[in-house]
C-alpha cells in the first residue's frame, strides 16, 4: 500500500470531504476493506504500508481517517506493517551525505510529541499476530509472516533512520539468521525523469552500504516517496540479486485513485508476480469515470514477473528452504478477475482535432484570448511583438530584455513554433528557451498598463484555459515554480491580506518544484483574506496539456482540470480574482517576487483564454465550434 497521504487529507471535513462528496466512498477505506474481504480467498498473509500515512502530520483529523482505515485490517485479523514517511514526522529534512545523520533522524525527535507514535504506537503494533518488535524509538518494526509453508521477515524502517536504528535493524536480522527479509522504507529508490528508469539516491545508497549489501537475507526492498514506479536489480556482496522496487501513485489522478499492489510469491514456479490495481475505481459511480480511471495498470513497471529460484537464492542462510506442493492457480490472475468482475474501463471518447484555426467555441464573456502563432518555425519572436487579443481589448507584447532584475536574456530566448496541442485550433505556439531562475534569465509578454483587463476581478466566476508544454529538459533546480501566467503586484499590499509570502503576486498560474500545476489566487472579497490554491498531480514533461480552471459562483468551487479530468486538490469559497491596481499588467511566461521579475516559464505556450463566467467542457478550447 503506497503513500496514502492525500486519501487521509481529502477525506476530512477541513478539505470538504472531497471523495465522499463526489464518489460516495473513500479510497483508503476501499483499499483496506478489499484486502480484508479477500485475504483468505487470495491467501494474502500480510499487508505492507510504505509510509506518508497522512499529508499533514499536525492535523489530527487526517490521523483519524488513517486510523479508521487501518482498523479495518485489525478487525479482520489481517496483519500489516506501517512506517512513518516524511509527511508523518514533525521535522522533515532530507538526507544529503553522512553528516546528515547528525540531525532530523529518529534519534533527534521528541518522541512524546510525534503524532505518528500517538496513532500507531508500539502497543497497537504489538497486537498484530506477526509482530516481532520495535526499536527503542518506536519508529521501526519487524514482523514475521508465513507463506506457502515458509517464514519471511518484513523489516519496516521509518523516515530517516538513525545509526542506532540501523544497528537495531542489523541485530534483528542476525537474531533471525534463516529468514528471508523484505526491507521496507519510505525512501530508497527514485525514478529518473523519463518516468521509467530507476535512479539511486544518497539515502538509498547509504542504506545499501550500511544494511543491504552485507545482509544476504535481504532479497527485496520496497519504498514509496517518489512518484511513479521503477525496478532495479542489484548484486549484493555475496553475488546474489536484491530486487529493489519503488511505487507511489500519489501524484496520479485523484491522489492515487486507490491504486495499490499485490506481490505473489510462487515458490513452486520460482516467480514473484506483480499486479498494480485499484479496488476503489470499480466502486466509483459509472457516470464519474473518465480515461484516467484504470482498475488495473498494465505498464512494464506496473505488471511484471521476477524470476527467482528461491531455494538457490536463500541457500547461504537457509539450506532447508523449499516450497510446499502447489495448491492454487495464479493468485494474481484471481485478483485481476475479482477486480474486473462486472467492470470495464470507461470508453475513451475520441475528440476531433480542429478543422481550421477558427474551429473552437467562441463564447460570450471572453475577456481575453491570446493565440501565440504567426512567425516562421524556430525564428525569434521580435522584441515588442504584439500578440493580439481576439476580443481586441487586451493585447500582450514581448517585454524589453533584461529589465526589472532579469539578467542575460537574449532575443532567441523566445521562438515561434509550429508545434501545438492536437486539440488546439491555433496552428502554433511560442517556445520559451534558456530560462534559469537562478540568474534570473527569462523572457515574457505583458499587457499594457492601460489594458482594461488589469482592473478585472471577475466577480461572477471565471474560466481560465491554457495549452502548455513543459520542456523536456526541465529541472527543479532551474525551473521550479516557473509561471505560466501572473498579474503584477505584491499580494501583501492587498487590503485584508493575512497570508504567507506577501511578496508574491495576487495570482500565480505556475509549475511547482514537483511539476504540479499551481493555481493560487487571492479572492476578491472584503475583510481578512488569504490565498487559495488548487494543485494538480505531477505533469509529464515534453507533452502538450490542456489546463482549465473553472470558478463557479453557483457551487462556490474552483476546479482545476488537466486534459479534461478534475484534479483532487481543489478549493472552495474563493470568489473572483483580486487586483492591486488598474495599471498592474498581466504577465505571460514569468512572475515576480517582491516587485522584481522572477520564475520564468521554460517550455511552450499555445493559447490562453480568460472568460468572465464558468464554462462547460463543451465550451472549452478543446471542443469544436459545432458542439
Amino acid at each position: 500500500m503506497p503513500d496514502t497521504q492525500f486519501y487521509s487529507r481529502y477525506a476530512t471535513d477541513a478539505e470538504n470531504q472531497q471523495f465522499m462528496r463526489k464518489y460516495g466512498s473513500e479510497p483508503y477505506k476501499a483499499q483496506t476493506q478489499w484486502v480484508a474481504d479477500h485475504a483468505k480467498s487470495l491467501d494474502i498473509p500480510f499487508l505492507i504500508h510504505l509510509g506518508d500515512v497522512v499529508d499533514q502530520q499536525g492535523k489530527p483529523d487526517q490521523w483519524t481517517v488513517a486510523s479508521k482505515a487501518m482498523k479495518i485490517l485489525e478487525d479482520a485479523k489481517v496483519p500489516y506493517s506501517i512506517l512513518a514517511g516524511n509527511h508523518d514526522v514533525i521535522l522533515d529534512r532530507d538526507y544529503v551525505d553522512p553528516s546528515s545523520q547528525g540531525s532530523a533522524t529518529d534519534a533527534q525527535r521528541n518522541l512524546a510529541a510525534e503524532p505518528y507514535l500517538q496513532t500507531f504506537g508500539t502497543d497497537r503494533a504489538s497486537k498484530q499476530a506477526t509482530f516481532g518488535g520495535r526499536d527503542p524509538s518506536g519508529f521501526h518494526e519487524y514482523h514475521i509472516f508465513q507463506a506457502e509453508g515458509q517464514k519471511f521477515m518484513v523489516l519496516s524502517l521509518s523516515w530517516r533512520i538513525s545509526d542506532a536504528g540501523l544497528a537495531w535493524a542489523n541485530q534483528v536480522i542476525r537474531a533471525n539468521p534463516t529468514l528471508p527479509v523484505i526491507l521496507v522504507n519510505h525512501q530508497l529508490l527514485n525514478i529518473d525523469k523519463d518516468g521509467v528508469t530507476p535512479l539511486e539516491v544518497p539515502y538509498g545508497l547509504m542504506l545499501w552500504d550500511k544494511l543491504i549489501r552485507d545482509n544476504d537475507q535481504i532479497f527485496m526492498t520496497l519504498n514509496g516517496h517518489y512518484h511513479g514506479a521503477a525496478h532495479l536489480t542489484k548484486m549484493n556482496a555475496f553475488g546474489n540479486p536484491v530486487e529493489e522496487m519503488v511505487v507511489d501513485y500519489q501524484m496520479a489522478y485523484q491522489g492515487g485513485n486507490g491504486l495499490m499492489r499485490l506481490y505473489e510469491f510462487d515458490l513452486s514456479d520460482n516467480e514473484i508476480r506483480v499486479l498494480s490495481f485499484s479496488p476503489w475505481v470499480p466502486q466509483k459511480p459509472r457516470a464519474t469515470l473518465n480515461a484516467f480511471d484504470q482498475a488495473v495498470l498494465t505498464g512494464a513497471n506496473e505488471e511484471f514477473t521476477i524470476k527467482m529460484d528461491f531455494a538457490k537464492r536463500f541457500a547461504r542462510f537457509n539450506k532447508d528452504f523449499k516450497a510446499a506442493a502447489p495448491t492454487h492457480t495464479s493468485l494474481v490472475e484471481q485478483a485481476r478477475a475479482l477486480i474486473l468482475a462486472n467492470y470495464t474501463d470507461p470508453a475513451i471518447t475520441t475528440q476531433k482535432p480542429a478543422a481550421d484555426s477558427e474551429d473552437y467555441p467562441q463564447v460570450s464573456g471572453t475577456l481575453a484570448h491570446w493565440r501565440f502563432f504567426g512567425g516562421a518555425d524556430g525564428q525569434p519572436v521580435p522584441m515588442g511583438q504584439v500578440i493580439q487579443d481576439r476580443t481586441g481589448n487586451n493585447p500582450v507584447s514581448r517585454a524589453t530584455l533584461n529589465i526589472d532584475g532579469v539578467v542575460g536574456a537574449q532575443l532567441g530566448d523566445v521562438v515561434w513554433s509550429n508545434d501545438h496541442h492536437y486539440l488546439s485550433a491555433a496552428p502554433g505556439s511560442v517556445r520559451f528557451l534558456n530560462t534559469d531562475k537562478n540568474t534570473p534569465r527569462m523572457s515574457y509578454f505583458t499587457t499594457a498598463t492601460t489594458a482594461a483587463l488589469n482592473a478585472e476581478t471577475v466577480p461572477n466566476g471565471y474560466t481560465v484555459e491554457a495549452f502548455i508544454k513543459i520542456d523536456r529538459d526541465w529541472t527543479a533546480q532551474k525551473h521550479a515554480w516557473m509561471n505560466i501566467m501572473t498579474r503584477d503586484g505584491k499580494r501583501g499590499s492587498l487590503t485584508g491580506f493575512n497570508g504567507g509570502d506577501p511578496e508574491s503576486p495576487p495570482l500565480l498560474f505556475a509549475i511547482s518544484s514537483l511539476r504540479e500545476i499551481q493555481w493560487e489566487v487571492v479572492p476578491e472579497r472584503t475583510g481578512a483574506r488569504d490565498a487559495k490554491t488548487n494543485w494538480s498531480g505531477e505533469i509529464i514533461a515534453d507533452k502538450w496539456m490542456h489546463v482549465a480552471i473553472v470558478n463557479d459562483n453557483t457551487t462556490h468551487e474552483t476546479i482545476l482540470y488537466v486534459e479534461g479530468a478534475p484534479v483532487l486538490r481543489n478549493t472552495s469559497d474563493a470568489p473572483g480574482l483580486a487586483t492591486l491596481a488598474a495599471n498592474m499588467p498581466w504577465v505571460i511566461g514569468a512572475g515576480s517576487w517582491d516587485g522584481a521579475r522572477a520564475d520564468g516559464f521554460f517550455g511552450s505556450i499555445g493559447e490562453v483564454r480568460i472568460v468572465d463566467h464558468a464554462l462547460l467542457p463543451s465550451q472549452w478550447l478543446t471542443s469544436r465550434r459545432s458542439t
